[in-house]
């Protein structure tokens, strides 16, 4: 079985000059823009990991958060500003030919071959990292049949549905069958019976040893999938353990967030001192997020304090420990933003 390693991991993006800004202009222009620093982006700002061989394990965060980034330098397809990366003893970047043999990779959006039936593309796959004939037409038919693809085998894929494409795209990942499987937000798009089949072939490949990392910003597929999870945003790791482990760090768990026509420093302390309560956070200005050890046997209180201070109460939402409370929590925006 084969880990995954990181350390220190960064990788900042310069981004490419306004559109219009190539070589237009008078010489002097041009020239001073050459010489203007490019914007930089900070994707990955020292991000380490520590995967364990057949582990199922997690990246959640928010878009840009630097989830794709990580799993493009860890299949060598970006390379690092610094830091180092390993898939089992190999330097992903000074290896690169031996860790593409252990490693199978799912991009974020299918890029199969619009020219090749279903078949074809297992197929070839297989050739291309060495299965012998019978290997290959044994292993492609097994998963045509294992991802509901059997009978659209000999159809071109221009043909097919973007969960078909998906489907196509996993099966022909798992065709060499690599000891780590890259899942690049593996379910977005696809329908609730497809996702559900998608989850299921995954445990299934993990409980033959092999890791699997999947990046994804749906707190119930990495509740539902990963042993441990990393939450990251901007580059960063801010969270790291189990699902378990890391929905009860919230404080109280439950969290309850207000909406008043107005809110005063008064009402709010006061708020802070009802029974259970164990944190109290001002979002905006009508708006406070109650961490608490309960959720509705609050309301009362909430709405009596709220009138004795001469404050509406507009609105109260409950939500139970979650990832997404615990993403809130600590950057204080939505894993959806």
């Amino acid at each position: 079985m084969v880990g995954i390693r990181t350390r220190d991991l960064r990788k900042i993006y310069s981004s490419a000059p306004p559109f219009g800004a190539g070589s237009s202009g008078p010489p002097a222009a041009r020239d001073k823009r050459k010489k203007q620093p490019k914007p930089e982006i900070m994707a990955l700002d020292g991000l380490t990991l520590d995967i364990a061989p057949g582990e199922v394990f997690g990246l959640l965060g928010p878009n840009g958060a630097g989830k794709s980034t990580t799993v493009g330098i860890l299949t060598t397809r970006v390379r690092p500003t610094g830091g180092t990366a390993w898939i089992g003893e190999h330097d992903v970047w000074k290896e690169q030919v031996a860790v593409k043999r252990l490693i199978g990779v799912v991009a974020q959006r299918p890029n199969l071959d619009f020219s090749l039936t279903a078949r074809e593309i297992l197929l070839f796959h297989g050739a291309y990292f060495g299965l012998d004939s019978e290997t290959r037409a044994a292993r492609a038919e097994s998963l045509l049949d294992r991802f509901k693809l059997r009978d659209r085998g000999d159809q071109m894929v221009r043909g097919f549905s973007g969960g078909m494409m998906q489907r196509l795209s996993i099966a022909r990942a798992m065709m060499h069958d690599p000891q780590v499987l890259f899942l690049d937000e593996p379910s977005a798009g696809l329908d609730p019976q497809t996702k559900l089949l998608l989850w299921e072939i995954i445990r299934e490949y993990n409980q033959t040893g092999k890791t699997i990392l999947l990046t994804t910003h749906n707190m119930e597929e990495a509740d539902a999938l990963a042993n441990r999870l990393a939450i990251i945003d901007h580059g960063r790791n801010i969270a790291l353990g189990t699902p378990a482990e890391l929905k009860a760090s919230v404080p109280g768990g439950y969290l309850l967030r207000l909406r008043f026509g107005q809110h005063s420093a008064d009402l709010l302390q006061q708020l802070q001192s009802l029974p259970g309560v164990r944190e109290v956070r001002v979002n905006d200005q009508s708006g406070a997020d109650l961490y608490s050890d309960h959720g509705g046997s609050l309301i009362a209180g909430i709405a009596s304090l709220a009138s004795s201070a001469g404050v509406e109460l507009r609105d109260v939402h409950i939500s139970e420990p979650s990832l997404e409370n615990l993403f809130l929590h600590h950057t204080g925006r939505s894993l959806r933003e």
